[in-house]
């Protein structure tokens, strides 16, 4: 068991298993989870309307220092690992980035075709820039900068087609215990969500655990297709650097 704190910040766009992946890290006994620090401060400083955008902002908040101090203070409820799912498009440019060597700096990926087809679902008018591809490119770039390391990519995909061990790697690789409570979860809300997962969480509500992976065939739009081809060669990028157990 780890016996040094971990401030473990998953960066990812919408629509990954960013939220089951959440679920996997809540359950384990020493971790405590922080769903999406940044979003209120987003929606306020790009006025951009997403579902719930105003209670959002009351409830996360919109000032981007005290939440990014937050972030890298102390681990509430005397936890050793701090999990924070982060949304790369919410770290806009005009936000100090120093914040981020005090934290370990994942990136979990999948293709954009999926990403797009399930994002357009609840927000129509999306663009290349609200799925996330593009900054986390560059926050990839920074990370590996700052670090002098390549930092840990997960693929959805693959972690989908055999969880634990996926798991099982991306704990090694962390330096930490895995345990088999990461493989599966109480079935319902949790006081950790954000108040928007009213309108994006149900699949994951309804979960106990991840979903065995099945290949499915995209059917876009024009408009989607070309959103989904501008992303695809910032997710090659990521994706030749995952994890491979």
């Amino acid at each position: 068991m780890r016996l040094t704190p971990l401030w473990l910040a998953m960066w990812s766009g919408p629509r990954t298993i960013s939220t089951a992946l959440m679920r996997s890290w809540e359950n384990r006994d020493d971790c405590i989870v922080w769903d999406e620090p940044l979003y209120g401060y987003y929606l306020n400083a790009t006025g951009i309307q997403h579902p719930g955008a105003t209670e959002i902002i009351a409830t996360q908040g919109s000032d981007a220092d005290g939440i990014t101090a937050r972030c890298i203070g102390d681990i509430p409820q005397g936890k050793l690992i701090y999990y924070q799912k982060h949304m790369t498009l919410h770290l806009l440019p005009q936000l100090n980035h120093n914040w981020l060597n005090s934290l370990v700096n994942c990136f979990l990926i999948r293709e954009p075709e999926a990403v797009i087809a399930s994002y357009s679902a609840v927000r129509s008018d999306a663009t290349l820039n609200d799925i996330g591809f593009t900054q986390q490119a560059n926050l990839f770039d920074e990370v590996r900068t700052m670090t002098g390391k390549i930092p840990l990519v997960i693929d959805s995909r693959e972690f989908l087609l055999d969880p634990e061990t996926m798991l099982r790697a991306i704990c090694d690789r962390l330096g930490i215990d895995f345990t088999p409570k990461m493989l599966s979860w109480p079935k319902g809300k949790r006081d950790s969500d954000g108040v928007w997962a009213k309108y994006w969480y149900d699949s994951v509500w309804n979960s106990t655990g991840f979903a065995p992976y099945r290949e499915k065939t995209y059917k876009l739009c024009e408009k989607d297709q070309r959103i989904a081809a501008e992303a695809r060669p910032y997710y090659e990028k990521l994706y030749r650097y995952r994890l491979q157990p």
